[in-house]
This record gives structure tokens, C-alpha cells and sequence, in this order.
């Protein structure tokens, strides 16, 4: 195992921050898994999950059974770690910038683009290691202005030349849930079973340029660039949601840990036999067609539907008590589908986005992430 620390430039006269990645396995094979967590520092569930990660990419690669680089970075924002107002941590936003940290990260479509005209040829292989130096030679020269501007372009950098990169978050109230590109579903099936995942919501372009977008995106607008020359899709990304934000324990980890090794297992990143795929726990579905529901008015929010619970339109989910008047507003389901996430607090502003149902018809379009 390799240990290496990136500095970041200093935010103020004496501090400054680093990342560090873990480096296992062999570096000659021509394979790389890319695995972050807590990108959104407040959300913990994933580095818990890293550290049972760790322990059992040590013993592989003792045994000699590691058939790619895995390189894991289990702190993936220490900017937002370090971020507290009146004891509470603020994980999701940067408070010098007020810009969510898993949001505008660099486009390297046209800088590749440029780079890769003349380098492509017959051989796909030979077309996907050219677009991978490309990519590295372009986030090199990429300017970084600021540290949070660094601490993108650094794990960018660490990602964009990996075979698979997972983004380990989770939400306020959630069940597991996976989101991936729309041409990549088929690759990360495996892993929505192997990790009992309750949605997977696809997109080619959900808005801001979120991680693993930025990390999967330029491949196949490459592909479309070139037509006339093989290009495969060099990087299956996927943002890991695993439950809520207070779903933090070893009884949780350490499966989910197991359930992304069985992953490179299936994917023969690991020298180990496959295991059985359990039943998909439920189909993949456009991201268009989950429903985020806010509320209208401000109160105390009481929730009448759990998570997971199948609901209809009309179905009341929440409702949002004004305790001053006395005026009781309700949530109501507008389409057909699963409870999937809830807001922890239980005090909303008037306009907060309080639950998703992830449903199978359209109800959204344009710019499908949430802030």
C-alpha cells in the first residue's frame, strides 16, 4: 500500500489542508478503481465505510489478489470537514464561496477534444489510453485559483483515468440508492443488487456538473465527436447513497464494504469467483421521474409515511404544522412510486424540499439535481 498526500494552497496566512489517498495493488495491469467518500463532509456513512474498505483491500493485496489498482481517498473534502457554525457541521457547502461541494467541477470534453484530434486511431484500447492522458494533461493545466478550486482539480485528477470511480454519499433520511449515467446502467447493475439498492436514477446530465458526471461524461460525448473511431466508455461512475446521515454503524459498513468488493469481484478486479447475483430490488428509473416534494409554508414537520412505503397520488406523506396559527399544511404524493428519501430536520422554511418518490413517469425536467 502507497500513502500519498496533496497539499492544497492555503486559505488564509498559515493553514493549509491536504488529501490522501491510499494506494493498493498492482499499478502495471492496465485496471483502476477510484473510491472516495464524504465528497459532502457531513455525510459519514461512506467513511465508515472506507475504513472497512482498507481493511480488507490490505489482506487482498498481501495475498496477491488484487488484479487492479484501487486507490481509495476516505476524506474526500477536508475543507468541509473542517467546517463548523455554533457547533453544527457544515459538510455540504463551501462557507467562503457558499458553492456545494459536489458541484462545477471541470468540463474536459472540448480541452480533450483538442488534445486527442490526431491521436485516435483503429484500436480501442490504444483510443482509450490516448483520452486518458489527454484528460491528465489537461487537469494539469488546469488552473487552480483557490483551495477549493485545488481540491477539485486534485480529485479529478486521482479519478479520471480509473475504469470504475464510486462516490460515496448518503442523504438526510434515506433508503440505499444508487445514481448513475443512463448508458452506464447496465454496468452497474451488478451493484445495485449486490448492495440492495431500492432506486437507481439515471441521467445523462442532471445540471452543475456533479463528480461522477464529470468523470464519465466526456466519454461518450467523445464517442459522438469521433464517430469514426472506436472509443468504449473508459469509466463507469456511480454516486454511492448509502441511507441517511445518522446511518453510521459497523453493523452497516461493514456489509456494505463486503458488497463492493463482491463488485470488483464481478467486475475481476479481484482474484476471487463471482458471486451470486441476489434479485434486483427494484428496476432503474429515469431521474426525471422522481418527485421532490417541498413544502409551502413554514412549520414543524411531521411525516406520516415511512421510507420505502409504496405510495399513490394523493397519498398524504407529511404535514407541515404552523404552531402559531394553528394552520396545518399537507404533502401529498403526485405520482405513483416509492418513499425514497426524507429531510432529517423537523423544522422547514417555507419552500424546502422535504421528500422524494421515486416513480417510473416523467414529472420534471431541465436541472434535476438539488442544491
Amino acid at each position: 500500500m502507497l500513502t500519498r498526500t496533496h497539499p492544497l494552497p492555503g486559505a488564509t496566512p498559515g493553514t493549509q489542508r491536504h488529501l490522501t489517498s491510499f494506494h493498493y495493488g498492482p499499478t502495471d495491469r492496465g485496471r483502476k478503481v477510484y473510491v472516495q467518500a464524504s465528497l459532502h463532509a457531513d455525510e459519514l456513512p461512506g467513511m465508515l465505510v472506507a475504513h472497512h474498505l482498507r481493511h480488507h483491500l490490505a489482506a487482498l493485496e498481501a495475498q496477491d489478489r488484487l488484479r487492479a489498482e484501487v486507490v481509495v481517498v476516505p476524506v474526500a473534502n477536508p475543507i468541509g470537514l473542517s467546517q463548523a457554525v455554533l457547533r453544527r457541521h457544515v459538510g455540504r457547502f463551501d462557507l467562503a464561496s457558499g458553492q456545494n461541494f459536489n458541484r462545477h467541477y471541470p468540463a474536459l470534453f472540448e480541452p480533450v477534444r483538442g488534445r486527442v484530434a490526431g491521436r485516435l486511431g483503429t484500436d480501442p484500447a490504444a483510443n482509450v489510453a490516448a483520452v486518458r492522458a489527454a484528460m491528465r494533461e489537461t487537469l494539469a493545466a488546469l488552473p487552480a485559483p483557490d483551495e477549493l478550486a485545488a481540491q477539485r482539480r486534485t480529485l479529478l485528477a486521482l479519478a479520471c483515468d480509473a475504469d470504475l470511480v464510486l462516490d460515496l454519499h448518503c442523504d438526510s433520511e434515506a433508503l440505499t440508492h444508487l445514481y448513475t449515467a443512463t448508458p452506464l446502467w447496465p454496468q452497474v447493475e451488478p451493484l445495485a443488487r449486490l448492495i440492495g439498492a431500492q432506486a437507481t436514477l439515471l441521467a445523462l446530465q442532471s445540471g452543475d456538473h456533479p463528480f461522477d458526471e464529470a468523470c464519465s461524461q466526456t466519454w461518450w460525448q467523445l464517442a459522438e465527436a469521433f464517430p469514426q473511431h472506436p472509443l468504449p466508455a473508459g469509466c463507469v461512475s456511480v454516486t454511492v447513497e448509502l441511507r441517511g446521515e445518522r446511518d453510521v454503524s459497523h453493523e452497516l459498513a461493514g456489509p456494505d464494504a463486503e458488497a463492493l468488493l463482491a463488485y470488483l469481484a464481478h467486475r475481476g478486479d479481484i482474484d476471487a469467483p463471482p458471486p451470486p447475483l441476489p434479485p434486483l430490488p427494484n428496476e432503474a428509473t429515469p431521474l426525471e421521474a422522481t418527485e421532490v416534494i417541498a413544502t409551502p409554508a413554514a412549520g414543524v414537520v411531521v411525516y406520516r409515511r415511512a421510507l420505502g412505503e409504496r405510495v399513490q397520488p394523493g397519498d398524504l406523506l407529511a404535514e407541515v404544522i404552523d404552531p402559531l396559527s394553528g394552520e396545518v399544511h399537507p404533502l401529498r404524493s403526485g405520482t405513483e412510486g416509492l418513499l425514497l428519501t426524507r429531510d432529517a430536520q423537523r423544522l422547514a422554511p417555507a419552500g424546502r424540499p422535504l421528500l422524494k418518490v421515486v416513480g417510473r413517469v416523467p414529472v420534471r425536467s431541465g436541472k434535476l439535481s438539488s442544491d
